[in-house]
């Protein structure tokens, strides 16, 4: 089946063949404020998973960071989300989503950067500036 598509679209399978093997790095670091009130808890709480694939649960305390590495599959699809919750906001995202993120991640080392910050969850792909993609 593989090759019978690859002999009707060789310039779709070319242009994508070497995204296939990068191996992409996803980054969610906990950057709530040091300042925060007392009693406002610093740790947030990450899962994240694949369809097939679960990375886990995980409590960050500030400026810990949560990384998996994915590579994207033949069609594009891969996707991996995961669900923040902080101080009774809780929220989904997807940190890895192949068709968005196959070029835009490839900027700083093959990496998607996340930063959970109090007022949401920001983007990067250059570690100097940053997006937020996911308001509380």
């Amino acid at each position: 089946m593989l090759l019978a598509l690859c002999s009707f679209y060789p310039l779709a399978f070319a242009s994508s063949e070497d995204l296939l093997f990068i191996n992409y790095h996803i980054h969610i670091t906990n950057d709530l404020p040091s300042d925060l009130p007392p009693g406002v808890p610093s740790q947030i709480y990450i899962h994240c998973k694949s369809r097939d694939k679960d990375i886990g649960e995980k409590p960050l305390k500030q400026h810990e960071d949560y990384t998996f590495d994915s590579k994207m599959n033949l069609f594009r699809t891969t996707l991996f989300f995961c669900h923040a919750s902080w101080e009774g906001k809780q929220m989904y995202f997807e940190a890895f989503k192949a068709s968005r993120d196959e070029h835009r991640c490839r900027k700083y080392h093959n990496s998607c950067l996340w930063s959970v910050r109090d007022d949401g969850i920001y983007f990067s792909n250059d570690n100097s500036t940053w997006n937020n993609e996911y308001p509380w």
